[in-house]
């Protein structure tokens, strides 16, 4: 095993802070990974409704509190965003802190994969984990040789494979309803879209707006993706001028925290809907949006396509026709939310999150 230092990868959007309330977590694991060194965290928000399902995720953190921090939110979006998506399952996240500055090579990889399974069986089936930034399906089939609460696992072992496809389409169907919503016809053709970050679902979504006639702007901290942008014809902007473009519809698709009140405050769109996690750099960002006019479309329903894959594909004799069905219905969720808050005058992250929690006490 080696592990190198490197310079530190640097993260995109607002770094998560700890609460200063006392978490609302049913369990929350840290520990020492026994072969990495690792900090290993596992915060099990909910299982009001079920195991807990969330991915995991390995990245690098200044501190691992940073890292604690994001767990905790990661993993209550979770149980909001199964939820809203009508899962019988919880809410859960587990996150592998990368000290900034290191690197790790394959055997090191391979060795936090094992700790984490090893920390996921000791909470006794609390949490199912799946692939997450920084992870892959083929990094799932080494945590689970540790325990049997895994999913996303590789077709050729008997699993249903990385959920992008899935998450992708959930947000492309999310964006058509958006635009439904803020300009009364759901065509992205001729529309100008911003795509900040070209990863698994980003990349997908590029190419399905392209194929739609849309326009694009798009970005990523990989000045690899440059040639994505070459074959869509689209244009390149540096990831810090993403959010200053005049666009119609802003698409985060990195980390989370991205919306901060200086970036909505510069914002020149219409409407945001993206793949990242936990978009609002704090919740009074919801606000501002509001007050700015600018349509949200709550992040934990728009990217929920992945889990809802995850959970329904799993279980043996998944019909597709309806996963498919279910997936596209996620912009009816959407259209659904924006609606409501329209019509009640409160923010979209209210009405979603009134949304999960009438689900979440109905028990279903």
């Amino acid at each position: 095993m080696t592990i190198t230092h490197a310079p530190a990868t640097p993260a995109t959007g607002a770094s998560a802070a700890l609460p200063t309330e006392a978490p609302d977590h049913e369990r929350v694991l840290i520990t020492r990974g026994a072969r990495s060194g690792l900090t290993v965290i596992v915060a099990v928000h909910s299982t009001r409704l079920g195991q807990a399902l969330g991915g995991a995720r390995l990245w690098h953190y200044g501190q691992w509190t940073d890292a604690l921090a994001d767990a905790l939110r990661l993993s209550q979006a979770m149980t909001m965003k199964n939820a809203a998506a009508g899962l019988m399952r919880g809410g859960g996240k587990s996150v592998i802190a990368i000290p900034a500055g290191t690197t790790l090579d394959a055997a090191a990889t391979h060795d936090a994969m094992l700790d984490l399974g090893d920390a996921i069986e000791s909470l006794g089936g609390a949490y199912m984990t799946a692939e997450d930034v920084g992870t892959s399906a083929e990094l799932m089939a080494v945590v689970h040789e540790r325990t049997e609460h895994v999913c996303g696992l590789p077709p050729e072992q008997g699993g249903v494979g990385e959920p992008a496809d899935a998450t992708a389409a959930g947000v492309h169907a999310s964006i058509l309803a958006t635009l439904g919503e803020v300009f009364g016809s759901n065509d992205p053709a001729g529309r100008h879209f911003v795509i900040a970050g070209l990863g698994q679902v980003g990349g997908r979504l590029a190419r399905s707006l392209a194929a739609a006639g849309a326009r694009l702007t798009v970005t990523d901290v990989a000045e690899g993706k440059r040639a994505l942008a070459d074959e869509l014809g689209a244009a390149w902007v540096d990831p810090a001028e993403a959010h200053l473009v005049e666009a119609d519809v802003f698409v985060p698709c990195g980390l989370g925290g991205v919306l901060t009140p200086e970036v909505v405050r510069d914002l020149r769109v219409a409407a945001v809907v993206g793949a990242a996690n936990n978009q609002l750099a704090s919740r009074d960002v919801a606000a501002l949006l509001q007050e700015r006019g600018i349509v949200w479309a709550p992040d934990f329903v728009v990217n929920a396509g992945g889990v809802i894959y995850l959970d329904v594909a799993s279980v043996p004799g998944a019909d597709q026709a309806a996963l498919d069905a279910r997936i596209e219905g996620i912009g009816d969720t959407v259209a659904s939310v924006l609606r409501s808050a329209r019509a009640d005058g409160t923010t979209t992250l209210e009405a979603a999150e009134r949304l999960a929690r009438t689900r979440l006490d109905a028990g279903r």
